[in-house]
């Protein structure tokens, strides 16, 4: 066994890393929420069918429709946690994407060979604060999104340019910059907890929601869609925000 000494700790080991279980419980708050369903996620050999992303609200769950290349189309279907990739044929997939994904105008949803498929499950998860003596959490470590947001790089991203500037210092002799990293990284990473909750529960099918939670959600995602006001908040947040 060896032992390695160092200055300072970069947890940057995910989500199932050893860098925060480190950490006394005592030390760490932790918030978390699991989501009632998960992502049937494909990769599909064929072109996008639109240049666009496509969200789609449907009462059989959320569809998503993404590129991946100008050859590779990334699709997903809101799917219950219960359900196993061995019930989803692909002819099956292809005709719940092609029923979810039916909408007004010109638009038709091209198929192809399914090259790969997996589920992603839904959860959001922070645990604070991000610093316990030398030893910095970053990225998954720290937190983790539901995917609707596309916000988990960019959080990690942004956890990592601002323990760059900390450590520099650090290591130079000044620690207002690692001593403030936790609160900094925080103001962001709660923002994109609350975009990605968002969402998430705008655009799914929550199965336990009752008629009253039903309308809000149409309300909101009516809103959503007709006010410029409304999209442009949608916008500014999934575009990102300024780095602190």
């Amino acid at each position: 066994m060896k032992t390695i000494e160092c200055d300072a700790v970069a947890g940057c080991d995910g989500f199932h890393g050893i860098c925060r279980p480190s950490i006394p419980d005592s030390a760490l708050t932790v918030y978390e929420r699991e989501y009632p369903f998960v992502w049937l996620g494909v990769l599909a050999r064929t072109p996008p069918s639109h240049h666009e992303l496509i969200y789609t609200h449907h009462e059989r769950g959320f569809a998503l429709h993404s590129m991946r290349t100008p050859e590779i189309t990334r699709l997903y279907l809101q799917v219950d946690p219960a359900e196993s990739l061995e019930a989803w044929s692909d002819d099956r997939i292809w005709a719940e994407l092609t029923a979810r994904l039916e909408v007004e105008g010109d638009f038709t949803l091209r198929d192809g060979p399914i090259l790969d498929k997996g589920i992603t499950p839904m959860r959001s998860f922070v645990a604070e604060p991000l610093r316990h003596g030398r030893l910095f959490l970053a990225g998954d470590a720290a937190h983790i999104v539901p995917p609707t947001g596309a916000k988990g790089m960019n959080l990690a991203i942004a956890d990592v340019r601002a323990l760059a500037r900390a450590l520099e210092a650090l290591l130079r002799g000044d620690d207002t910059l690692a001593a403030a990293y936790s609160d900094t990284c925080l103001r962001r990473v709660w923002r994109a907890e609350h975009f990605s909750w968002f969402m998430t529960t705008m655009l799914h099918t929550d199965p336990h929601a009752d008629g009253f939670a039903r309308q809000l959600q149409l309300s909101q995602l009516r809103y959503t869609t007709s006010s410029r006001a409304a999209a442009t908040s949608l916008a500014e947040n999934y575009v990102g925000l300024p780095f602190a």
